[in-house]
């Protein structure tokens, strides 16, 4: 599902009306219609008080037609403008003079100084104050209108956004933005539902399609593009019926110290349990009897030192390379990485000590083959691109340095994001019982395992993520959030393959929410 900016919502709107032969405000009344329809489906004429907050914009147009067509369907509502500025627009002054027409209403106007309406726990809000076009914060009387509201403990709808939340940017006041319990957003997503200094100011979201221009959407490429299900169908490579294990590559995977030599099984064993036809692991000499033991289905290479790694030199010739976790950041390893890096041509798939070495040494960076893919946690991202000052600066700088060393960069965390030279990819499977010690080493090894069958590396990083995740809830089912280990996840993973195909009504359903990588 693309995710479209601002901008582009708003160029949408002007071609569909342009387009489809109607007016702006006749596409408001449609919008505004598929709000209403999915408060009657689950409300069914249910007199719970609903009040009804507008803006005196678009979004505050938006909730006056709601408004309207609740109270003609004979709902307990109470209708109130925020009145925040002397500019009205032009569709908020038609639908005002029209709730007034049909439904002999008058909304309650609200300016600064007026007490906050009184408002029980068992009420519903529904916020349509601000929307998209927010450019500034809010006066102050309208932020102490907004507190007000987090604070009546009643559940809070939002329309496209929660008010107060800009689309692209941070808000000047985080108490200045409505704090949603569901968001119903127009067409398409807003990125800020998914990032972590943002993402917490709505509990859930769906999106509403309000007929916008099916040309226009398909043909316009967005920056960011959410990854579900149905966005990785396409990338799926079905197996051969005479296909041997020659056919889907060799791992190789380089790792481990003394007490981290869990980490390579881990991502030998997701590898493996992801496709790959052939692993081998790569470990200091006290790995050898360990592995050997609980991954009998790899193969083990050792160093010629006990507790760490101080060459990596081997005779076999693999598809790919997955390298850094367990490795430890030991003078001998940095030199042995640095050697190996210098020699090697392999795609790579780098994680963990491997990342701290080369942000220590950026120079290490250069060596890297172009569309290697990086798999760092916040901590890591921050020693590869520096400090940010807030996600959307943190995604800048990632995509900078994605552009700069022409390299694929997944973010981990909850709805981890895949960041490559040109575009983002948001992730929408997995939960908060993934962070967990070793789940970011299952990762490093089913993308690896993916890129040696022959995926691209692009995709095998988003649809590693996305499978990661799925097995990730999978593994939720009668264990919650807190007994969640990495092993778990590993074993999930050809589940997580089998619900592909699965019908939604067949689907194994997790308790999942969002995912999060240790």
């Amino acid at each position: 599902m693309k995710i479209f900016s601002a901008p582009q919502i708003y160029e949408a709107d002007k071609i569909t009306t342009e387009r489809q032969g109607i007016s702006s405000l006749e596409l408001m009344e449609r919008a505004a219609t598929q709000i209403f329809n999915w408060l009657h489906h689950r409300m069914q004429g249910a007199q719970v008080k609903i009040h009804i907050f507008c803006g005196i914009g678009n979004n505050g147009g938006d909730g006056l037609v709601l408004a309207r067509q609740l109270v003609i369907h004979g709902y307990n509502v109470d209708t109130y403008v925020v009145n925040c500025s002397d500019k009205r627009s032009k569709n908020f002054l038609a639908n005002y003079d029209r709730m007034k027409t049909d439904t002999k209403s008058w909304p309650t106007l609200l300016k600064e100084g007026d007490a906050l309406p009184e408002i029980g726990k068992d009420d519903i809000i529904v916020d349509a104050i601000f929307g998209i076009g927010i450019n500034r914060c809010p006066a102050d009387w309208v932020i102490h209108l907004m507190q007000g509201l987090n604070n009546t403990g009643a559940y809070i709808v939002s329309i496209d956004i929660p008010s107060g939340l800009f689309p692209d940017k941070m808000p000047e006041n985080p108490d200045a933005v409505i704090k949603a319990g569901y968001t119903l957003s127009f067409q398409t997503p807003k990125l800020v539902f998914f990032l972590p200094q943002t993402g917490h100011y709505t509990e859930q979201w769906e999106v509403l399609d309000i007929g916008l221009d099916r040309q226009y959407l398909v043909e316009t490429k967005t920056a960011h593009e959410l990854i579900g299900k149905h966005e990785v169908l396409p990338i799926y490579q079905p197996r051969k019926k005479y296909a041997h294990k020659g056919d889907y590559g060799h791992s190789l995977i380089v790792g481990g110290s003394y007490g981290k030599i869990g980490a390579v099984q881990l991502a030998s064993r997701a590898a493996l349990t992801t496709g790959a036809g052939l692993v081998t692991a790569y470990v200091p000499k006290c790995g050898y009897d360990s592995l050997q033991t609980a991954l009998p289905e790899a193969m083990v290479i050792t160093d010629k030192e006990e507790e760490e790694i101080t060459q990596i030199k081997y005779k076999i010739d693999p598809i790919v390379i997955g390298i850094g976790m367990g490795i430890g950041t030991g003078k001998k390893t940095k030199i042995a990485l640095a050697g190996f890096l210098k020699e090697n041509r392999k795609p790579l798939v780098v994680d963990a000590d491997a990342l701290n070495i080369m942000g220590a040494d950026k120079t290490l960076l250069d060596l890297l083959p172009a569309n290697s893919v990086l798999t760092p946690h916040p901590g890591e991202l921050e020693r590869l691109v520096g400090k940010w000052k807030d996600d959307f600066d943190k995604l800048e700088k990632t995509q900078a340095f994605a552009k700069k060393y022409q390299l694929i960069i997944t973010i981990k965390g909850a709805n981890t994001i895949t960041v490559s030279p040109s575009s983002m990819y948001i992730n929408v499977t997995g939960n908060p019982g993934m962070a967990t010690a070793g789940s970011g080493d299952v990762l490093t090894g089913m993308i690896t395992g993916l890129v040696s069958q022959g995926y691209d590396p692009l995709q095998a990083a988003v649809f590693g993520v996305y499978l990661h995740g799925a097995a990730g809830d999978l593994a939720l089912e009668g264990r919650g959030y807190q007994a969640v280990i990495a092993g778990d996840i590993i074993g999930h993973i050809g589940a997580a393959y089998v619900n592909l195909f699965k019908q939604p009504e067949q689907e194994q359903q997790p308790n999942g929410g969002e995912e999060q990588t240790g």
